[in-house]
């Protein structure tokens, strides 16, 4: 099935995983939104346990809602048709149009892919007669051979629709010339003739000193680099899968940060729950898989889990109940996100296998409850209030909730969050939420709860933080986006990407 795109139509392709592929087409999308126009982003498949809820009650993966914020728009299902979230080492759970269809291994999903094709199509589709322009961003490498039957990640779907590639590398890593041209060899002549520019991304040094390589790449390739990126020191864009490769540093003196440990057990997603606080001035938060790393904390966050019992079971394996406990003991505070509720409660029951074997485990008893996980995802956008005892007045709350589990118990009969959906206000509001009788552990479904500068602020006067820094991430994130934007339009300005889609200046 081949049908043709219209030029307007862009996709970008990486010789590595994170080699800078998200965020080059966030830039783009931001670059063309600020200039009037009308732009969407598109992932044909993305494997990520970072997802986000749309306003069409769908689920996508976190790097497209973050691009169509860049965009101005709110996320829709079309963006990423097939996401992908691993729950084990050898399968992941298949979601199709926001909606998961159920778990598969690598093989079986190998073998339905081609029924894929023309639901990414079909998407892509839709887009086109909405937009302007679409960028396209691949997943890993073009390059990976034994991957390129029934790709529909890559140049399979750059050839269904018959659109142009850039191919973008990370000179960071070293070894950039090798990965692109290595690429480019790899490829099949018709997948060659589509690729229309070279990207060198995270670039440090005097360009001059690279230009040798520059002329040689195109002498033995014919295609052209287009820009070479700088490395943007500090840049925080939320992460499509991977944790950031450095903890953010503070000029804040460390005897007044709140100090914040995440466990982060082998399936924990939607770690950018935590970026507000990684951010934020007046906290130290550290990403810790390793208990015998833990020396103290004020708060420790369980996240959200793609499977939930497996990743209990690591965690007392690991020791971090134990260090759970002393530090609830030491007057420490603990909170869980999702996932990480459900693991507070005292048992996770799982009848119907939705996430692995069938069968029931102890949870952490922090909270009176129990979950009984649900092949029915919750997908919603929510807002609503939240009354924090302490806080002395509710506060307003806005996120997203995407769970397989019910939760029920005494623990619940005096919720914390009143919520409605932000789709359906006339519905009547719904409760979430609980709070230990100690007041020293909290549990919430809402992902980005610490988005809202004044609970997060509460959270910290709670665990005993008194002098707390106003910090407003979403203006925070919507600035990193525009100094990505600003940078990438240094090195390729407008009106060769305006060239490059054939828009009319």
């Amino acid at each position: 099935m081949t049908t043709h795109a219209a030029p307007q139509t862009m996709m970008i392709q990486g010789t590595t995983s994170d080699a800078g592929k998200s965020i080059f087409v966030t830039a783009l999308c931001r670059i063309l939104a600020r200039n009037q126009r009308q732009v969407a982003p598109f992932k044909p498949q993305n494997m990520a346990l970072n997802s986000a809820v749309t306003a069409d009650g769908g689920e996508i993966g976190r790097a497209q809602a973050v691009q169509a914020q860049a965009c101005y728009l709110s996320p829709s299902i079309t963006m990423n048709p097939v996401l992908l979230k691993p729950n084990s080492d050898l399968g992941a759970q298949v979601i199709v149009n926001g909606k998961a269809i159920g778990n598969m291994k690598a093989q079986e999903y190998h073998q339905y892919k081609p029924a894929l094709l023309h639901t990414v199509v079909a998407a892509h589709q839709q887009l086109q007669q909405q937009y302007q322009a679409i960028i396209v961003e691949g997943a890993g490498s073009p390059a990976e051979i034994n991957l390129r039957e029934h790709d529909i990640a890559n140049m399979g779907f750059a050839e269904a629709i018959d659109c142009p590639v850039i191919i973008i590398a990370d000179i960071d890593r070293g070894g950039v010339f090798a990965h692109l041209y290595g690429t480019y060899a790899l490829l099949s002549e018709s997948e060659q003739q589509r690729i229309k520019g070279f990207v060198i991304n995270r670039f440090r040094g005097d360009l001059s000193l690279l230009e040798p390589g520059l002329q040689w790449l195109t002498e033995k390739t014919g295609v052209p680099v287009l820009a070479v990126i700088p490395y943007i020191t500090d840049l925080h864009i939320e992460a499509e899968d991977s944790l950031a490769s450095q903890q953010h540093q503070s000029a804040i003196n460390h005897a007044h940060r709140c100090r914040v440990v995440v466990p982060m057990y082998p399936r924990a997603s939607n770690h950018t729950d935590f970026d507000s606080l990684r951010m934020h001035p007046t906290i130290d938060c550290q990403f810790q898989s390793d208990a015998e790393q833990f020396t103290g904390a004020d708060i420790i966050i369980l996240p959200g889990s793609k499977n939930v019992r497996g990743d209990l079971h690591w965690l007392k394996e690991e020791g971090w109940e134990r260090i759970i406990q002393r530090h609830l003991r030491l007057g420490g505070k603990v909170i869980g996100i999702c996932g990480g509720y459900q693991m507070l409660g005292q048992w996770i029951h799982d009848p119907d296998a939705v996430e692995s074997a069938a069968g029931s485990t102890p949870g952490l008893a922090c909270l009176e409850m129990e979950t009984t996980l649900t092949s029915q995802k919750v997908l919603r956008n929510v807002s609503g209030q939240v009354t924090l005892p302490w806080s002395g007045k509710p506060l307003p709350v806005k996120g997203y909730e995407i769970h397989a589990g019910i939760s029920q118990g005494p623990a619940l009969s005096v919720p914390l969050i009143q919520l409605r959906y932000d789709d359906r206000p006339e519905e009547a509001s719904f409760f979430d939420g609980a709070l230990n009788a100690e007041n020293n552990v909290l549990g919430t479904y809402v992902h980005g709860f610490f988005d809202q500068q004044e609970i997060l602020a509460s959270c910290l006067q709670w665990a005993g933080i008194e002098q707390v820094k106003s910090f407003d991430y979403h203006a925070y994130r919507d600035a990193e986006i525009n100094r990505l934007a600003d940078e990438v339009e240094k090195a390729l300005p407008l009106r060769d990407i305006l060239a490059l889609f054939e828009l009319e200046p």
